[in-house]
């Protein structure tokens, strides 16, 4: 009987995809026989990938080329309906691990049949935290949502009903996942832990746990973000808060007034005469972009 199923969506991956199933066989705390793992390939090509795969770890791994590519959440869809265990692991092929983090959740589920999402600290590196483990819901005031989700991030509050854990890796109940319709297809790709954490909480209430001494190390954070990618997360974002009657306005106003900060923190690093971090010109051209839009939608308005 399979306790847990882990879902792993790629694209164009074979750089990551080999080194996060290593880990993930390393570090696994729970017998093997009840974990499956399943990668779903959006690739166009993917059958030099599923073949080393299946010589590493034949029958212990399933492998769905998936059908076309329809995003993020599409992929991970597929694989979570092709799922046989009670309990779910969403996990980005950019994360390690490097400690055991299995058995905790199973326990954690098993014991609490109200539980639906359950988070862990995301880390840079072993020695070094990230400061995305989980954010505010974007539906908050940008000025507070900055502040409280550094302060929380760096003390490790969580609070249920205002946040939710980064996307990259989480573990989620299947039967409430999937009342709640599973992730939103209409949605290509970002924002999708917002828009899961507002209908799971909506659907069964904030029964959701973080265990900041349970880690995984994600990749993505070393990164720096394009113009594009966060154009595309205020579009998203605002896409999605629309559906739940928030205005694109506020949204956006809500993303210009976490950018100022951000901004504000890089141009005091300068007065104190250190070094602005790698994303500081993108911080600055994404706060025009940001402007521009606001005055667009108040032009709409008028």
């Amino acid at each position: 009987m399979k306790r847990l199923s882990l879902i792993i969506v790629t694209y164009n991956s074979e750089r990551d995809i080999y080194d996060c199933l290593a880990s993930v066989w390393e570090h696994c705390d729970i017998p093997r026989e009840e974990l499956e793992v399943i990668i779903v390939d959006n690739s166009k090509d993917c059958e030099p990938m599923f073949a080393k795969l299946k010589q590493l770890y034949g029958e212990d791994i399933v492998l769905i080329h998936n059908t076309h590519n329809g995003g993020y959440g599409q992929g991970n869809n597929v694989g979570i309906r092709a799922a046989t265990s009670p309990l779910i692991l969403i996990m980005n092929p950019d994360v390690r691990l490097y400690e055991p983090i299995f058995k905790t959740a199973v326990e954690a589920f098993s014991g609490d049949s109200r539980l639906s999402i359950l988070g862990m600290k995301q880390m840079r590196s072993p020695q070094r935290p990230s400061t995305n483990s989980f954010n505010c819901t974007y539906m908050m005031n940008g000025y507070l949502f900055t502040f409280l989700t550094s302060i929380c991030n760096h003390f490790d509050w969580y609070i249920p009903h205002l946040m939710h854990f980064s996307g990259s890796c989480f573990f989620v109940s299947k039967d409430k996942f999937e009342g709640i319709g599973l992730f939103d297809e209409s949605n290509f790709m970002y924002g999708e832990e917002d828009d899961i954490h507002y209908r799971m909480k909506k659907a069964y209430g904030c029964h959701m746990k973080y265990v900041p001494r349970l880690h995984y190390i994600h990749l993505f954070k070393e990164k720096v973000p394009s113009l594009d990618y966060w154009k595309r997360v205020v579009d998203v974002a605002a896409t999605l808060n629309e559906k739940k009657g928030y205005s694109r306005k506020k949204t956006v106003l809500n993303r210009w007034r976490n950018n100022r900060l951000l901004l504000l923190r890089e141009r005091i690093k300068v007065a104190f005469g250190r070094k602005p971090s790698d994303s500081y010109p993108v911080l600055q051209d994404y706060q025009q972009y940001l402007r521009s839009l606001l005055m667009e939608l108040n032009r709409k308005q008028q």
